[in-house]
C-alpha cells in the first residue's frame, strides 16, 4: 500500500512553497480564482513556479473560465495540471492543451455515486464560494465507494485526518486546514498534516 499523496491548495508565497516542498508535499495549489482571498496572479505564480524543485506538481485552480484563458495561464505560469473546479462539458476539456483533473462538488451522497469516469478526481464539499471554507463532506458517504482515484478535500486538518485514512483515497487536499490566516500557511501545521499522512502506512505494519 503506497503513501497517499497530499496538495497544499492556496499557496500565494515563495515562502510557504518551498516549505510545502521541503516538507515533503507531492503538489501544491494556486488559485487563479479572483474573488478568492487566496487568488494569485499569473506574475507572481510564474515567479514561483519556476522557482521550486523538480518532481512536485504544481496545479492551477480556475473557476469559470474559458479553455482559451486555461491554456494561456497554464502557459504562462508553467503550471504542470489545470484544477477545473466548476461545471464543464467534457467537450470543454477537449478544448484543453494541458492535463487537468476534474472537481465534483458533492452537496449529498447520491452525488458521489454520480460520479462516472476512469479518471483521477477530486472530491470537495460543495460551498457557494468554490472551497476554501473548511467545509468536510460526511465521511460516511465513502464507506462502500471505491475511493483508489479520488483525491479528497474540504475540511482536513490535522486533528481529523486520521478520520478517514483508512478509506482508501489516493490522496487527500488540504488549504484552510493549514493557514494561520486566509491565504498565509502555517508552517508547523503543513508539517504536522504532511507527517500524519506519509507515516500512516508504517503504523499499519
Amino acid at each position: 500500500m503506497n503513501c497517499a499523496k497530499v496538495k497544499i491548495c492556496g499557496i500565494t508565497s515563495l515562502e510557504d512553497a518551498v516549505f510545502a516542498c521541503k516538507a515533503g508535499a507531492d503538489a501544491l495549489g494556486f488559485v487563479f480564482y479572483e474573488k478568492s482571498p487566496r487568488y494569485i496572479n499569473s506574475e507572481k505564480a510564474r515567479e514561483i513556479s519556476l522557482s521550486l524543485p523538480p518532481f512536485v506538481k504544481k496545479v492551477a485552480l480556475f473557476v469559470n473560465k474559458s479553455p482559451k484563458f486555461i491554456n494561456d495561464i497554464m502557459l504562462k505560469t508553467c503550471m504542470d495540471i489545470a484544477q477545473i473546479h466548476f461545471e464543464v462539458s467534457q467537450e470543454f476539456f477537449k478544448e484543453l492543451n494541458c492535463d487537468y483533473i476534474e472537481v465534483k462538488r458533492i452537496k449529498t451522497k447520491e452525488d458521489i455515486y454520480t460520479i462516472k469516469t476512469n479518471r483521477y478526481i477530486l472530491v470537495d464539499a460543495f460551498v457557494e464560494n468554490y472551497g476554501g471554507e473548511g467545509k468536510m463532506i460526511n465521511k460516511e458517504w465513502f464507506k462502500e465507494v471505491d475511493c483508489s482515484k479520488m483525491i479528497l478535500a474540504g475540511g482536513l486538518n490535522e486533528n481529523n485526518i486520521k478520520e478517514v485514512q483508512n478509506m482508501g483515497f489516493y490522496g487527500y487536499d488540504v488549504s484552510s486546514g493549514v493557514e494561520k490566516e486566509k491565504g498565509i500557511k502555517d508552517h508547523k501545521k503543513i508539517e504536522n498534516f504532511i507527517n500524519l499522512v506519509k507515516n500512516y502506512d508504517k503504523r499499519l505494519k
